[in-house]
């Protein structure tokens, strides 16, 4: 069995974000990191829209990640820490829109070790220098400079080792243009490790160090180090220089503190606690993150706490010393993993879990009442600020980029009856958690959608003059008259604008640079800027039937295959050429290219015909209307479309900008299929042909411009759109209802719409998701979702959530009541009536946990409930909130063989609680068996049957060693996955009512997940990131014997400890993120089955086999040169990031082959001539096996 790997949907949790402007422009962007991806992204700062530039997977894992820019320089570079043992420095072409990797220098071992750096990493603000950290002992510092063509060079490492050292973080110090200095936070563990009795462990202290590099002696120096009394975990750099102090704050637990050289005094302020929170008061709080915004005049840092508080951070000076800092309670947003403040004034906020945000800083909460709190202010030690958490103030949300990580659970099933399957994920963490239902297709915004007086059959929009921005009229086309509406504030219908209203309308467009024409069955209208009209009757008894226009000129084909060939002279008049071509049948459909920038015309006219041909037709005045190709096609052409896609921005020698793409004719058919081919910008000849099924209705194709580039709207019983996005194309379907005929729409609301016609409605739509693979329907849940299962005749979804370090809703408003009583009885006599109305407001708000957080009851609380969901419109019918700790792990739908209904969950509509049964150890899994229930009850495997007070135990299996995670089943056997061994054959045997070990693997693994393949073989995961299938050889059998007399010698026991047949592994893989599900079906209608995981940090791949001998050759072959020829981004190793545990086994990786399409065409042709093919059949290839399994 041989396997290739597609990745469906990227990891959308982010674990790095930094600013920075990337493409040396005035624009800054994002970098974002997701594990072992690269992202760019751009919000925009007139839409307040982040839109993706760029994603890069590096096939390793990011651990630290950096800007900078030299001295005097006006582009970041990017630094990478990852684990290839090597510093990587990117910089962003936006030209090419790719990274460049512009040194990569190794110093030690790959992997994520304890002692090779590539964890911490930290920039001296002023460009000169970089350290590169280890988790303990060894750091190493490059000198970064410019060579005389002003290119980057970096020099040898110095060391800055110190043995026996753990290193918590390392930021750069900004001391201006003296020595670069970077601080540490460390904590020296050579006592500790000498001490048996443990005293010295307890008493060591952690101390901030600060590195010195001399640029004079080209080394560097431990300049000073002091112990600090709380524990830090992590330091912001304060400005210096001419721009502040300089120094750093530490955060702690409980305090920040500002330290400096020289004779600064310590100055430490208590982090403001949340007044009246039910979290435990004896608990700690610390900052988790922090954004530091500096403009020549001031500076402030956000600071968040780890329940989501922002607070403003700002240092009052006096003379170069630091006096007092100063903290305000900014706003609650979620706990984020990195937040940017950008200089446009947006704070990009990654989240930890769940959805990230892009907030408009709408004010600096300077002139608000909210309180200030200062290291100046009088306090106890140990006592602190108390400040009242509320709704957003000074941030407004103008973005949302939907994030799944983590994906705890996922089903894919077809529950609302739509043909292709959804995917129902359970994801999220405590609160912020929802159940999301992932749909392939574009998610389509409306934008408007109003009625009109009769079913249009076509419509279009214009533009006044070839300059404008946005178009000027909506013309829509009826059966025997044309309706015109104006576009301004609203739309509405105008009489003066010169197209002829009595008549329906076969195409209208803008003709050179102010004029406009409308083509009719009659004639052509062409209506001049200052509203004269010329018109072109046509001859006698003919219509016409057909047309195609462009910006300088017009065809039209008359009844019985005559076409007439208009062209723009430099006057602005429409002059027909003198000869006329008659086709050998009648046109059904023709189509025009643009007219490229520079040019007077557009060289191909392509005609689809009755006779189901297609012919490129030249229009060049050296030989126009002759016939330069054919093409013969499978059923009738219903529409044609030429577009110019892929291209790559290029500036000409004027400076113009422009794309240069290919061109691609598209035909639709009538039987619901589109093709797309290639068109020979020389001599039109046709090549590499592409056909996708669209749907049940003949295709019609729509020319859209979206994101700077054209793109094809096709029109089938589900709309389609074809684009191209990151050197890859697109067809994606759109998630919305039939529509019948469209035309590209921009207005200053939006810029890059799609007005269309469905029935007797105009709607205005926009796409702005483009790249996205699923377009999802969140509903939100109150815990972390555990598991879930599918109710077999409702087709409704069992949800059980659970969560740690929590409380249930019942124990939270006992503890309000609480409270409020304290509050209430804390106050002296007079203010018994100011008391109470505090605590009624204290009960009364209701603060949303998604947001605020939920508290924290502190270890061993758990919080728990099971819930039943429509799955189609999200309504939660029924749940069952367990009491404060108990918590549910695992959910089964059984049927029982006594009684014949489901239990251990009722039925239908309605949950009923049946009843507990008391086990020893946590019960981690449950499946329905053979009329009975099998659980795992900790290392014991049972069968139990159902009884009228509880279960009752019917049979028990000792033998598994650590912790049984799951149970499959199937027939008499039953597959058994262990915490740490992998998995466990068993055979249940009725007559002697025993369950026997029968197999069992050879390597240890940590399953997370396990799917069933067939009867003898098995897919697991485990939390390393590793898929493997195993399969028991052909001669096992699962007829063994147990020794219940234990008289058997002890070299018979089997192997190993184990079972006496072991399972052979013949998959091994490593995904790079933790799979927490797995799950074989297919994805499309009619495609074939695949193994689809999903992973903790968001993503979702699918695992397919190959079907021929020749194409697993290809593609190992493919996968050969890219290796060689496209090395990853970060400097690991593919082959071995592949076999990270284990090494990689009849897989093939389909994210290093889909590189091939970003590759520069040069390496493309050498790869392809390799593999004896050209560049668009290895494409074709690529794209190929992707539409058979997946989209």
């Amino acid at each position: 069995m041989f396997l290739y790997n597609l990745t469906l949907q990227r990891a959308t949790g982010i674990t790095h974000a930094i600013h920075g402007n990337f493409s040396g422009t005035k624009m800054q962007e994002i970098v974002v990191s997701r594990g072992k991806i690269l992202e760019l992204l751009r919000p925009d700062a007139n839409t307040g829209k982040v839109h993706t530039l760029l994603t890069v997977e590096v096939f390793g894992i990011i651990r630290s990640l950096m800007a900078f820019r030299l001295t005097g320089g006006t582009k970041d570079y990017i630094v990478v820490g990852s684990d290839s043992g090597r510093i990587v420095i990117l910089e962003y072409h936006p030209s090419k829109n790719m990274f460049e990797k512009i040194h990569q220098e190794t110093f030690g071992k790959s992997g994520c070790r304890r002692i090779v750096p590539g964890q911490f990493l930290a920039v001296d603000p002023k460009g000169r220098a970089v350290m590169i950290g280890a988790i303990e002992k060894q750091k190493l510092v490059y000198i970064l400079n410019r060579d005389a063509a002003a290119r980057l060079t970096i020099s040898s490492p110095l060391e800055a080792h110190k043995a026996n050292t753990l290193v918590y973080h390392v930021v750069g110090v900004d001391v201006g243009f003296e020595n670069p200095m970077f601080a540490c936070l460390e904590m020296d563990y050579e006592e500790a490790d000498n001490d048996p009795t443990g005293e010295a462990a307890a008493n060591t202290q952690q101390t901030l160090t600060f590195y010195e590099l001399d640029l004079g002696l080209n080394h560097v120096v431990r300049k000073y180090s002091e112990a600090l009394e709380e524990h830090g975990n992590f330091l912001i750099t304060v400005p210096g220089g001419s721009d502040g102090p300089s120094g750093v704050l530490i955060c702690s637990e409980n305090y920040i503190t500002y330290k400096n050289f020289g004779d600064q005094p310590d100055i430490r302020c208590p982090i403001p606690r949340r007044r009246n929170d039910l979290d435990d008061p004896e608990r700690g709080m610390i900052f988790v993150c922090s954004a530091t915004h500096k403009t020549k005049s001031m500076f402030f840092f956000l600071a968040q706490t780890e329940q989501g508080d922002i607070f403003k951070v700002t240092l009052e000076t006096d003379e170069e010393m630091v006096t007092e800092i100063r903290l305000k309670y900014f706003d609650t947003i979620p706990v984020a993993a990195a937040m940017c403040v950008l200089k446009t004034g947006f704070l990009f906020v990654a989240s930890e879990f769940g959805n990230h945000y892009l907030y408009q800083i709408a004010h600096l909460g300077d002139d608000d009442d909210e309180p200030e709190f200062s290291s100046a202010m009088p306090l106890e030690e140990g006592d602190t600020f108390f400040f009242q958490p509320r709704p957003l103030k000074n941030l407004v949300l103008v973005d949302e980029q939907e994030n799944l990580s983590p994906i705890m659970s996922c089903q894919i099933a077809d529950l609302a009856n739509e043909d292709t399957p959804q995917l129902y994920v359970a994801c999220g963490r405590g609160p912020r958690s929802t159940l999301r239902v992932l749909r392939h297709g574009l998610e389509v915004s409306e934008m408007a959608v109003s009625e009109l007086p009769g079913n249009p059959n076509a419509v279009w929009t214009v533009r006044r003059h070839v300059e404008d921005e946005f178009d000027a009229y909506i013309i829509v086309s009826f059966v025997n008259a044309t309706l015109v509406l104006s576009i301004g504030e609203t739309v509405e219908e105008v009489t003066d604008s010169g197209f002829l209203g009595t008549t329906p309308t076969l195409s209208c467009s803008l003709l050179g640079e102010d004029a406009l024409v409308q083509v009719y069955p009659d004639g052509i209208r062409h209506i001049r800027a200052d509203k004269r009209v010329n018109e072109w009757k046509t001859p006698g008894k003919k219509t016409i039937v057909r047309c195609a226009v462009n910006q300088r000129q017009v065809v039209i084909a008359l009844t019985g295959g005559e076409l007439v060939y208009f062209e723009m002279d430099p006057s602005g008049q429409l002059n027909e050429y003198t000869e006329r071509k008659e086709m050998s049948a009648d046109v059904v459909c023709m189509s025009l290219a643009n007219v490229p920038p520079g040019e007077q015309r557009s060289r191909f006219l392509a005609v689809g015909l009755v006779d189901n041909t297609v012919r490129i037709i030249s229009l060049d005045p050296s030989d126009c209307l002759q016939p330069l190709s054919m093409q013969a096609l499978p059923a009738q052409p219903e529409s044609l479309c030429i577009v110019e896609m892929g291209g790559v921005e290029k500036q000409d020698e004027l400076g113009e900008k422009g794309t240069i793409g290919f061109l691609y004719l598209n035909i639709g058919l009538q039987n619901g299929v589109l093709l797309r081919t290639v068109l020979d910008p020389v001599t039109g000849d046709l090549s590499d042909t592409r056909t996708r099924y669209l749907g049940s209705r003949p295709v019609k194709l729509f020319r859209v411009r979206m994101q700077g580039q054209e793109a094809v709207l096709a029109m089938s019983s589900r709309s389609w759109l074809s684009y191209s996005y990151q050197s890859r194309f697109h067809l994606t379907p759109l998630s919305y209802e039939t529509l019948e005929y469209a035309s590209g729409f921009a207005s200053e609301q939006c810029p890059e719409g799609i007005v269309a016609i469905s029935t007797n409605t105009l709607r205005i739509l926009a796409l702005e998701k483009l790249g996205a693979v699923f377009n999802q329907v969140a509903f939100p849940l109150q815990c972390t979702p555990r598991k879930f299962v599918i109710h077999p005749e409702s087709n409704n979804l069992i949800l059980i959530e659970t969560d740690h370090n929590a409380y249930t809703e019942a124990t939270k408003a006992q503890r309000k009541q609480q409270m409020a009583e304290e509050m209430v009885e804390a106050a002296g006599e007079d203010e018994r009536e100011l008391a109470a109305e505090m605590a009624a407001a204290f009960l009364n708000e209701n603060l949303p946990e998604a947001i605020f957080g939920a508290p924290k009851a502190g270890a061993g609380q758990w919080a728990s409930l099971v819930r039943l969901v429509n799955p189609i419109q999200g309504s939660t019918l029924d749940q069952v909130q367990l009491e404060q700790n108990e918590a549910a792990f695992s959910v089964a739908v059984c049927r029982f063989t006594n009684t014949g209904d489901d239990w251990l969950i009722g039925g239908g509509e309605k949950l009923e609680f049946v009843h507990k049964t008391p086990v020893e150890d946590v019960p981690l899994a449950i499946a329905p068996f053979q009329g009975r229930v099998l659980v795992g009850v900790g290392k014991l495997l049972r069968i139990y049957d159902l009884g009228k007070k509880k279960l009752l135990r019917k049979c028990e299996n000792k033998h598994i060693p650590n912790l049984v995670t799951s149970i499959h089943t199937i027939g008499q056997r039953v597959i058994v996955t262990d915490v740490q061994e992998s998995l466990f054959w068993v055979r249940y045997r009725r007559n002697e009512n025993q369950l026997i070990i029968f197999a069992d693997d050879t390597y240890p693994r940590w399953v997370t997940t396990a799917c069933l393949l067939d009867y003898d073989t098995m897919a697991s995961a485990d939390k390393f990131g590793n898929i493997s299938i195993v399969r028991l050889p052909p001669n096992t059998s699962d007829d063994v014997d147990e020794d219940p007399t234990g008289n058997k010698a002890l070299w018979d026991r089997g192997l190993l400890n184990g079972a006496s047949q072991k399972a052979e592994v013949i998959v091994n893989y490593h995904v790079g993120e933790t799979v927490l599900s797995l799950q074989k079906t297919t994805l499309i209608p009619g495609g074939s089955e695949s193994l689809v995981y999903t992973t903790l940090s968001g993503g979702i791949g699918i695992l397919v086999p190959f079907t021929s001998h020749e194409d697993h050759d290809f593609f190992q072959h493919l996968e050969m040169h890219m290796r060689s020829e496209f090395p990853p981004l970060c400097g690991r190793d593919h082959l071995s990031f592949r076999s990270y545990y284990f090494p990689v086994k009849n897989v093939i990786d389909g994210d290093l082959c889909e590189q091939f399409n970003s590759m520069d065409p040069h390496k493309q042709k050498s790869v392809a001539e390799e593999l004896d093919r050209t560049p668009p059949e290895v494409s074709k290839k690529l794209e190929d096996i992707r539409t058979r399994y997946a989209f």
